[in-house]
């Protein structure tokens, strides 16, 4: 299993190794221009190791994506603070992500939003992550098993909607979803070369559009999972 961040967890040696990742995780992530106080503090306090396969728990706080089950992947922790920082989370917030992984961004927008629902397609991954939120107290966080193109609009509106997966083409519904005054972010590109993250906000005059930086990300597909 992965290690705890819970009293009593770990000590000596190994607690100290720990803690020195954890610093350098959050000093590479300012090195790169990541400057919002909330959005580090909102990384500091989620046990990163706690979203990994154990495998990978001894670089869980490495600048580096890590596969996870359902041929998966959690984002590198640059691209997580990026995309929540472009966000503009504030503690009001209603929120919607889609591609829920292993719940890592999800727990991150939770320290920062009023409360965050997040679609995931593969029951595997949905039914561990509500596990992960039980174990670690995150109680303002529902995770939905469904079709993410698809969003989720029985929750709707969303003051802001962040998509952790690469759309070919703006979906939509999500748009359809997202409060006027709120902020859709999500990767944007074909599925078999890098995309572009696009920031979107939604105003009385119509869909302003900001492109921003390269990344790569699994592909966003229709329908939820048949298995897994």
């Amino acid at each position: 299993m992965a290690r705890s961040s819970k009293a009593g967890a770990k000590s000596g040696i190994g607690e100290n190794a720990d803690s020195v990742g954890r610093m350098e995780f959050l000093l590479t992530l300012r090195r790169r221009g990541i400057a919002d106080a909330a959005v580090l503090r909102a990384l500091d306090e989620v046990p990163r190791e706690e979203f990994v396969t154990p495998r990978y728990s001894d670089v869980a706080y490495s600048d580096q994506a890590l596969p996870i089950e359902c041929g998966q992947t959690i984002s590198q922790p640059y691209v997580v603070a990026y995309m929540t920082e472009q966000l503009q989370v504030g503690p009001e917030h209603h929120v919607l992500e889609i591609g829920t992984g292993s719940g890592y961004q999800a727990a991150v927008l939770s320290r920062l939003a009023r409360d965050v629902i997040t679609v995931e397609r593969y029951r595997t991954l949905a039914d561990a992550a509500r596990r992960r939120f039980e174990n670690l107290g995150y109680r303002n966080i529902t995770v939905v098993l469904g079709d993410g193109l698809a969003g989720v609009p029985q929750y709707a509106p969303y003051d802001r909607i962040l998509v952790t997966a690469a759309a070919e083409t703006i979906p939509q519904p999500l748009v359809d979803e997202l409060a006027e005054g709120g902020t859709l972010v999500l990767p944007l590109g074909p599925h078999d070369d890098a995309q572009r993250v696009v920031k979107l906000r939604k105003t009385p005059d119509g869909i302003e559009r900001d492109e921003l930086i390269w990344v790569r990300f699994v592909p966003l597909l229709p329908g939820q999972a048949r298995e897994l």
